[in-house]
């Protein structure tokens, strides 16, 4: 049975056609606001600033012609290492307007993994924030050839051997404004977006013009011209750019911000006007979950977000709040496939397949499963270019992911008999225990309704007996203490016995990606610490529908 399913109806407000050159290419973006709306503030800054769009393209052409002087022409690369903020915004613009593909760089890489992304990347110019520049000295960076310091100055000594840095806006402002972009297409490569790096080398994922249009359409494809979108997701990850080109596709305008915080998120979205924002992952719904009750909550200008997960605890703080969500699927290398219906209460779906993709989940042989059976998730889009072109210099990996002329997302998941998608594990997190499989989101969830728990990462850790030993680690609410034996006891009447961790380490906080995302595979490598509490050692050995 095949279980091939595609879906003409979802979103409502997608258009799954191909577009029109100049409603989702960069440049052609730029040049059309900036006729028609010269005026309108396109972005307003952290600082106050604000840059309208006939601003921003003038800005854009001087960059472009300061590039241009070092050499950068179409179809380079060149390197963006920055938080967000005006000039990560410039140097993305800069770039596209050339024709060329900008490569950011998680303001967090160091080491091993920065060497291996600007080696891998192929580009010899880096525009990178003073700060960050030091860090070039502690690995091989010989590929870069020119750096452009921005955010104050660098020593050289502070640089590798024999590169010197000059400064962004010297070579910018000094430039005459180039006057005629490259024609880009929207099947050219707009960036480079490195993956995490968790299953193995980090990937550069080609991403189309096209591809981040489309997400940022089915993402965000229902505001207008007169809304504002918070953009607090860094520029190197997918959710922070999607949301900048969603808001340019229908001439609105958005607030850049350089990170999350759940102190000022909401007096940000009510200074700032926003009736978006870039999206609520992971962690930052229960962070505001957190926040103390106020008369004043529902008094704000959001209306609808997207989201992921949708849990008892997303459709409380909706209601708290007073906006609309709605859930998805998505990765760097796709354009989300899978949406709910606005305000679903089907908790943890991932929804249905959307219009213009057809999706399938499949066993390790790539034939479909039946409905209820737990396979990889894979796709394939109808329009040409509307998800990744592959992995940059990885020619084997991007054949593993494409193979059979479907895309492999390397995700668990499962379909019920209503249509509906279920996310159950990455592969690489699934756990074998004795035989038996488990998700880890699953028992994560479970943990994190223990009411001392604020966050939790589920893992497995190898086994005396062979396979895996199911490890969480959690970090507790203030001025709560978390009893391991309380929670052991509170998990056992609420999932399987196997399922139920073995181990348990606290921590003050779990370390987050950039993203708010919990970095796992940090805990994964630390595994069974000194400080971690054995529940066999302390006696406590389960059995089926029993605690002994």
């Amino acid at each position: 049975m095949s279980n091939a399913d595609s879906n003409n109806n979802h979103p409502e407000w997608f258009n799954p056609a191909m577009p029109e050159r100049a409603s989702c290419v960069i440049p052609a973006l730029l040049e059309h606001y900036a006729a028609l709306t010269p005026d309108k503030t396109l972005v307003l800054f952290e600082d106050g600033s604000e840059w309208t769009y006939g601003e921003t393209l003038d800005r854009t052409r001087s960059a472009a012609a300061g590039l241009r002087k070092l050499g950068v022409d179409v179809g380079d690369t060149v390197l963006a290492w920055l938080p967000n903020g005006p000039d990560m915004l410039l140097s993305w613009f800069a770039a596209n307007y050339l024709g060329a593909i900008l490569v950011p760089i998680n303001t967090s890489y160091r080491g091993k993994l920065l060497e291996h992304v600007i080696r891998q990347s192929d580009a010899t110019l880096m525009i990178g924030h003073a700060e960050l520049l030091p860090r070039l000295r502690q690995i091989d960076a010989t590929r870069v050839e020119s750096v452009l310091c921005c955010n104050g100055g660098v020593d050289t000594a502070d640089l590798p051997d024999g590169l010197t840095a000059r400064f962004m806006a010297e070579v910018t402002e000094a430039s005459p404004p180039v006057e005629s972009a490259y024609p880009v297409e929207r099947w050219d490569t707009m960036m480079i977006i490195y993956t995490s790096g968790t299953t193995g080398p980090s990937k550069g994922v080609l991403t189309t013009y096209l591809q981040q249009y489309t997400v940022g359409q089915v993402s965000f494809g229902y505001m207008t011209d007169k809304d504002r979108m918070l953009v607090n997701l860094p520029m190197f990850h997918v959710g922070g750019t999607t949301a900048i080109v969603g808001m340019l596709s229908c001439g609105g305008s958005f607030a850049l911000r350089d990170k999350f915080q759940t102190a000022q998120f909401w007096q940000q979205i009510r200074d700032t006007g926003a009736t978006g924002i870039s999206g609520f992952l992971g962690a930052m719904v229960a962070f505001l979950d957190k926040n103390e009750p106020r008369a004043d909550d529902p008094d704000n200008p959001l209306e609808r977000v997207v989201l992921s997960p949708v849990t008892a605890q997303t459709m409380r703080l909706a209601e708290r709040y007073g906006f609309d969500y709605f859930s998805g699927f998505n990765m760097t290398e796709i354009s989300v496939p899978l949406v709910t219906e606005l305000n679903t209460r089907v908790q943890s779906s991932c929804g249905k397949p959307r219009s213009g993709v057809e999706c399938r989940i499949v066993d390790e042989h790539d034939l479909p499963v039946d409905d209820g059976v737990i396979g990889e998730f894979v796709l394939r889009c109808d329009l040409p270019w509307a998800i990744n072109q592959g992995y940059h210099g990885m020619p084997e990996e991007s054949l593993k992911a494409w193979r059979n002329g479907w895309f492999h997302t390397g995700d668990l998941m499962y379909r019920d008999e209503a249509g509906n998608y279920f996310f159950v594990d990455r592969k690489k997190d699934a756990i074998r225990r004795r035989g038996e499989n488990i998700s880890s989101i699953e028992v994560e969830a479970e943990v994190a309704e223990f009411p001392a728990v604020a966050e939790v990462a589920v893992f497995g850790v190898p086994s005396e007996y062979g396979e895996d030993e199911v490890m969480a680690v959690v970090a507790g609410k203030p001025d709560m203490d978390l009893d391991p034996k309380a929670l052991i006891e509170f998990l056992v009447p609420r999932i399987a016995h196997f399922m139920v961790p073995r181990y348990l380490r606290v921590l003050a906080e779990l370390p987050k990606t950039p993203t708010n995302k919990v970095q796992k595979t940090e805990l994964r490598d630390a595994g069974v610490t000194a400080d971690t509490w054995d529940r066999e050692a302390a006696g406590i050995r389960l059995r089926k529908d029993q605690l002994n």
